[in-house]
């Protein structure tokens, strides 16, 4: 367990990322959503995140369901804050948006200070609980202003209040987060698919400056949406097809790694732990199989060979891992 920042909150190295029981992209039935937490929990994975993104809420409420009967000071719980969930007319499914439920809302960008507190209510009553030990920012790329102006002193406030543990942001780039991390009193930082074998663009400022500033870095998208999990013709990479460059450079990656005795997704969740900075990385699943699988790739011991291997094939710049 590392705590965020100077708060109290503790989260485990590896976490649980809940879009997928969320259905993203895909259906998952109840059972197999409740057996990927409890496999979770068999792994000793402590830290749980979702938002009300995922899923139009089906995220949370499965999440929540799943938590009941645990103590609630044995784990924490994160969700996000910036999209409010209006009902809508429930026509057709909400795919568009990545997720496999229907349509029952629509979302409502909203990072005011009101719209804070309301999502939060309504968030605490999809997963059951009375309080949350992270809330983040989700995704202001486009409403900075509304997201620094009203938006961060409103959970600020609740966290002086004791309403929540520690605050934070989460989005898919480095620049804003930085500037977070620079100009506001954060507890940490969810950073997705920039600090990867794939792309260090982390390590240019966001990195060094929670470093200097204190907060902790929860990393996300370590596999870059599945490239580096299973490189082949066809993966994605940033939720698009990988374009070839990379998808050569991920197979390059692979059988160093097979040389060396790992799997490539050993390596890459390797790589995202190691930088002094990073408190938890943060894994998707859907199923019992993959958390089982994430555990164990991320227990591998990665050899200082294989990261020497990758420099000098000129695969990898960063200095972390050493």
């Amino acid at each position: 367990m590392r705590r965020l920042g100077r708060s109290g909150v503790e989260v485990s190295e590896l976490s649980f990322g809940a879009a997928g029981i969320g259905n993203l992209y895909t259906e998952v039935g109840e059972e197999q959503a409740y057996e990927a937490v409890d496999a979770a929990w068999q792994c000793g994975i402590r830290y749980f995140d979702t938002a009300p993104h995922y899923g139009l809420g089906l995220s949370e409420r499965r999440l929540g369901a799943a938590l009941r009967d645990r103590s609630r000071s044995a784990y924490t719980v994160s969700t996000k804050v910036g999209r409010l969930l209006e009902p809508a007319d429930g026509h057709g499914d909400d795919l568009a948006n990545g997720f496999a439920v229907p349509a029952t809302h629509r979302r409502v960008w909203d990072f005011s200070a009101d719209g804070v507190r309301r999502s939060l209510e309504a968030s605490l009553e999809r997963l059951g609980l009375d309080r949350f030990d992270v809330v983040y920012l989700h995704d202001p790329d486009d409403h900075a202003d509304q997201a620094f102006r009203e938006g961060y002193p409103a959970l600020e406030k609740l966290r002086g209040e004791g309403v929540i543990g520690a605050i934070g942001a989460g989005m898919n780039q480095t620049e804003m987060l930085t500037r977070f991390v620079r100009d506001t009193d954060l507890d940490v930082v969810l950073c997705a698919g920039r600090y990867t074998l794939l792309d260090q663009s982390a390590l240019t400022e966001l990195l060094p400056a929670a470093v200097e500033r204190g907060p902790s870095v929860v990393i996300g998208g370590a596999f870059n949406s599945g490239l580096l999990a299973d490189p082949k013709p066809g993966a994605t990479y940033n939720y698009a097809e990988a374009p070839g460059k990379l998808l050569d450079k991920a197979l390059r990656m692979k059988a160093i790694a097979e040389r060396h005795g790992i799997s490539l997704r050993a390596a890459a969740l390797a790589f995202c732990a190691a930088h002094p900075a990073v408190a938890s990385v943060l894994v998707g699943a859907r199923s019992k199989s993959e958390v089982h699988d994430c555990a164990d790739q991320f227990e591998t011991a990665v050899p200082a060979a294989f990261w020497q291997e990758l420099r000098e094939a000129g695969l990898l710049v960063a200095e972390e891992p050493s």
